[in-house]
């Protein structure tokens, strides 16, 4: 029978929905919009159903993520914490703690249909299985929410016949059973049952606990979808543990890919929210920006960043030193302050203060960069460079100290052994005190380590392992057993007992140690630097989910072949050969070395465009301006500029510049992207596009908008030069926004370059172009890194390397191709730029090829870290506030 229902003149709540619910067997419901707010009013109905309530509302999704249920998952959760879900649970806990027990038991089910499948569901619909074996359905503007039910004015037809009940239920099966409709995801229902429970802290009450997660579980990296890798958790975890005792000291080496500066920002606003100390970030001058930024888009932390004269805050505003006496470096604004190594390496007085106060932290990303400069004669005593000397003082004054690289070691481990030191001038747990073999014989140290040697007693083994011995947590069995029993303390390192001196108790512990293979197992590098491999998170299962920590995307190569390379016209053969001649006449007249010396040929190698930028740049001002070009590699050491006088030198500069503007749209290079894009449909995978330099960027994206003038294709780059050109009309769009775009699929071609990437996450994105091959590898990593990442569609990522024929980056990359990986396995990493003499070294370095201690070690030491269920959360208001500090 056909009833109708006006909510002018019926409750609908009560008169209608209620009233069918109680003890019914089932109710299907298309409920465009779903809420929360439904339980106020028909909780304990659906709790009495006797079958399940199941639900089909309105997504964001796009039919298309459905096919990669991480990615669809990844949207669901964007569009669930894009409601602010954590105010709702504040005024209705109890409606939350409902829901979720309704979603656990599977009681209620929810599924979501994507808008661009059939348009929005808009309409309203439902059918109810009676307590009595009678159904019926109901039409009408009604959704499930409280105001649609109890507030707004709605009307609902309601009719039992079998025609209407079987036409609403085809309606509804249609959708629940649709291949796209997703499902509610875990992480959303775990979300709405820890939202229940949620109880916020303030930062005196958090001190007394402190953990982790509190601070971080509603940071955007949740929020937007994304979460946080079980390596990095527990990496944070094991230091900021380590901090709340007596400090931390650690490498973290993991490979290129695997979140390193996520990491970094943790740890850096845990140790600020602890203590009262300031934090110290010091990165190469390139990275500045995107280190402020990453903290502030990923984690919502507050920094200051020091541009040469002034603090910088993270809303762009410049803050102004008092004059006080004050050095105007010490006056930074926030807890968390981030400062170029390039003042220091280049021995600025502006930075000396710094080693005059105490610190909480330090921070130092790509900390290979200290280094000592006699590494051709290791058994000497280090020769330090600015960055090396003014971290061993620096090390003295912070209590936790963290060095990040991902090449520890390049050509020698000495290198390594040199990170170690430092991080060891500010506690003896590193490598003990000054009487420490490992400190007084650091290359027969690594010899026992690599296995190259077999020390001959017992005794003199024990002199390696009491100083420094290492802590508890290593070995609970043997090491803690040994350290009660010498009456040490967690606190000390350093045990003065000679071997004969020990009981005899006390000497089968340490004979039980040698027999365990203590050199290969609890030595200083290993424990010390952490490095983990993808390789390895992919081939380990997580034993909670049985599936490995990391998915395996595989990369297939484009471009390889010995004869693959770009053949270049002969007026662009022509140039090239210039610029090689110019470049050794550089060597020769001026002796210059670094990026002076190969800074024309590199640009060149990257485009033609790029080349001629740069020739032209150097000939006006006859000289080579160190401020006129932002290097990867640049060493902060180099003088600031090189005169260019020589005839012969502005002789090749002017034939260079006449051939190219001339012929610099026919670099092959261009075209080859277009063949690749559209004939190789990759255009289709969605694609990035690589170099290095912005000229080169710029070029590539005006060819492409004039070839495809329909597209919208994105500049991903430093500074403002950020933005969107379509037809070749560009306009400025914040890279944000263009990051969104991409992550919604509503943008499939990128170009970026190298000092915008990293940290970029595009994996909606299957392919990658690299237009220029950098001379330093890792960068070819951080690269694939951009698309090789949690939550990518493809099972595999296309790369096209370009080179142009004969060129110096053929010849490097003919090199590379037979060695890199050859290389990678005997020292584990790679170094970060390719120099003249690397090449030669590395055929001396005799390193073991086996299975690695350190895989061996976190492979069994990565654990499940759950933060995700944290219901105490740190008052984000008073967090903020607290790193808005300033320094004290």
């Amino acid at each position: 029978m056909l009833e109708r229902y006006s909510s002018r003149l019926i409750d609908l709540a009560e008169g209608f929905l209620n009233k069918h619910l109680k003890n019914a067997k089932s109710y299907d419901r298309l409920a465009g919009y779903f809420s929360s707010s439904i339980l106020e009013i028909a909780g304990e109905a659906i709790e009495s159903i006797e079958g399940v309530a199941r639900v089909v509302c309105n997504s964001e999704v796009e039919s298309k993520d459905v096919l990669v249920a991480k990615l669809a998952k990844q949207k669901l959760v964007r569009e669930w914490f894009k409601s602010k879900p954590e105010l709702k649970a504040e005024q209705f806990p109890e409606r939350f703690k409902k829901l979720y027990e309704l979603l656990k038991s599977g009681k209620l089910q929810v599924r979501v249909v994507p808008n661009d499948l059939y348009g929005l569901v808009h309409g309203k619909a439902g059918v109810i299985n009676l307590s009595d074996g009678r159904k019926i359905a109901f039409v009408g503007s009604v959704n499930e929410t409280l105001p649609a039910w109890k507030g707004n004015y709605e009307i609902l037809w309601a009719d039992d016949s079998i025609e209407s009940v079987e036409w609403v239920q085809n309606e509804f099966d249609f959708f629940w059973n649709n291949p796209y409709a997703c499902e509610l995801c875990d992480l959303i229902i775990e979300n709405i049952g820890r939202l229940a429970e949620r109880n916020i802290v303030n930062i005196e009450e958090w001190k007394k606990e402190p953990d982790p997660a509190s601070p971080v579980i509603e940071a955007p990296v949740y929020r937007e979808g994304f979460g946080l890798w079980n390596h990095q958790k527990y990496f944070v975890k094991m230091v900021f543990e380590e901090h709340c005792k007596d400090g931390a000291r650690y490498i973290l080496a993991d490979e290129v890919g695997l979140g390193k500066t996520a990491q970094l920002g943790m740890i850096a606003q845990l140790t600020a929210l602890y203590g009262d100390k300031p934090v110290l970030i010091i990165v190469p001058k390139t990275l500045l920006w995107q280190w402020q930024d990453e903290l502030k888009t990923i984690f919502d932390i507050p920094s200051a960043v020091w541009d040469g004269k002034r603090w910088i805050v993270e809303t762009g505003q410049e803050y102004r030193a008092q004059a006080n006496g004050i050095p105007p470096i010490l006056q930074c604004p926030r807890r968390i302050g981030i400062i170029s190594q390039g003042l220091i390496t280049s021995n600025s007085d502006i930075v000396k203060p710094l080693l005059d106060l105490e610190y909480e932290c330090v921070i130092v990303d790509e900390a290979h960069r200290a280094r000592r400069q006699n590494l051709n004669k290791p058994a000497e005593k280090p020769e330090p460079n600015n960055l090396m000397k003014f971290l061993l003082e620096l090390s003295q004054k912070t209590k936790t100290m963290i060095l990040a690289t991902a090449t520890p070691i390049q050509l020698h481990p000495i290198e390594g052994w040199d990170l170690l030191y430092i991080l060891a001038q500010g506690s003896q747990k590193v490598l003990g005190d000054a009487f420490s073999l490992w400190q007084l014989r650091p290359l027969e140290g690594i010899d026992y380590v690599r296995g190259e040697k077999e020390i001959s007693s017992k005794a003199y083994y024990w002199s390696w392992i009491r100083n420094p011995l290492p802590p508890s947590s290593e070995n609970p069995f043997t090491i803690g057993k040994l350290r009660r029993s010498l009456g040490m303390g967690d606190d000390e390192y350093v045990s003065y007992d000679d071997y004969d001196a020990l009981l005899p108790s006390q000497q089968d512990i340490v004979d039980e140690l040698i027999e365990e293979n203590f050199m290969e197992k609890y030595n200083p590098f290993i424990r010390h630097i952490v490095k983990r491999k993808r390789s390895t998170l992919e081939n380990t299962i997580d034993p909670e989910t049985g599936e490995p920590y990391l998915k395996k995307i595989d990369v297939v190569l484009f471009g390889e072949g010995d004869d693959e390379g770009l053949v270049l016209s002969a007026p662009l053969k022509k140039a090239y050969e210039y610029a090689e001649e110019f470049t050794n006449l550089l060597r020769q007249k001026t002796g210059a070395k670094g990026f002076y010396k190969t800074l024309l040929l590199r640009r060149m190698g990257s485009s033609m465009q790029a080349g001629l930028n740069t020739a032209k740049a150097i000939y006006e001002k006859r000289a080579i301006v160190k401020d006129d070009f932002s290097e990867e590699d640049e060493d902060d050491e180099m003088p600031d500029r090189i005169s260019i006088t020589g005839r012969d030198e502005l002789f090749c500069l002017e034939e260079i510049i006449d051939l190219l503007e001339y012929n610099k749209d026919k670099d092959p290079k261009l075209n080859k992207i277009l063949h690749i894009l559209n004939d190789m449909g990759w255009l289709e995978r969605g694609c990035i596009i690589f170099s290095e330099y912005f000229d080169t960027a710029w070029t590539i994206a005006q060819k492409l908008s004039s070839a495809m003038p329909d597209k919208n294709i994105a500049i991903y780059a430093g500074g403002d030069k950020s933005g969107i050109i379509k037809n070749g009309f560009y306009s400025k769009v914040e890279r944000d926004e263009i990051k969104e775009l991409v992550l919604d699929g509503k943008i499939k071609l990128m170009i970026g370059t190298d000092a915008a990437a990293e940290g970029l996450n595009l994996q909606t994105l299957g392919a990658l172009i690299n237009v220029d091959l950098p001379w330093n590898p890792i960068r070819l990593e951080q690269r694939q890194g951009r698309i090789k990442r949690i939550g990518q569609q493809f099972d595999k990522v296309y790369v096209y390397n370009l080179r142009y024929k004969d060129s110096i980056e053929d010849k490097i990359h003919a090199v590379l191709s037979g060695r890199i990986k050859a290389t990678y396995d005997m020292i584990g990493s790679l170094p970060e730029i390719i120099k003249d003499e690397w090449m030669e070294i590395v055929k001396t370095v005799e390193i073991l090829n086996s299975e690695h201690p350190f895989d061996i070690k976190y492979k069994e030491h990565v654990e499940k870290v759950d933060w995700e269920s944290c219901k105490r959360i740190l008052d984000n208001e008073q967090r903020k506030e607290w790193l808005c500090r300033g320094w004290k």
